[in-house]
């Protein structure tokens, strides 16, 4: 009899217990913020890591500003630049990179326009731009 209102009571302080403890409701808020600050543009993907001199074409520059990519791209709607893809960290390239905040260096890269050397077409989001297929995503 005592082992049933012991088990009693336990059963009823655990209800108030419960009933009493506020409700949580799960919240998501995604907020893209600022631009990541680096000198030769950034990567169109998160992290959005700096990408080294070379990864972008200069049609991806205006009077040596990044025109943006991913969310903070800024260029027209039916934009495609040239990149260099042996320059994408997502495929493999480990050498070195700026750092965010970093200034550029134009004058020591003063021959870009001619000395560019492109092998893939993406838009301003990250994608890879063909023939027939502008806007599609065709790296998966």
């Amino acid at each position: 009899m005592r082992l049933l209102k012991l088990g009693s009571l336990l059963a009823i302080v655990g209800l108030l217990l419960f009933a009493g403890s506020p409700s949580s409701r799960a919240q998501v808020a995604v907020q893209i913020g600022p631009a990541p600050v680096c000198p030769y543009g950034y990567y169109a993907v998160p992290p959005y890591q700096c990408a080294p001199y070379g990864y972008y074409g200069p049609e991806w520059f205006s009077g040596g500003i990044f025109i943006g990519a991913g969310p903070w791209f800024h260029g027209p709607e039916n934009f495609h630049g040239r990149i260099n893809n042996r320059y994408d960290i997502h495929r493999g390239y480990h050498g070195a990179r700026p750092h965010r905040g970093e200034q550029p260096d134009w004058n020591s890269h003063r021959n870009f326009q001619k000395s560019f050397r492109g092998n893939e077409e993406r838009d301003g989001h990250g994608h890879t731009v063909s023939h027939g297929n502008r806007g599609h995503d065709d790296r998966h």
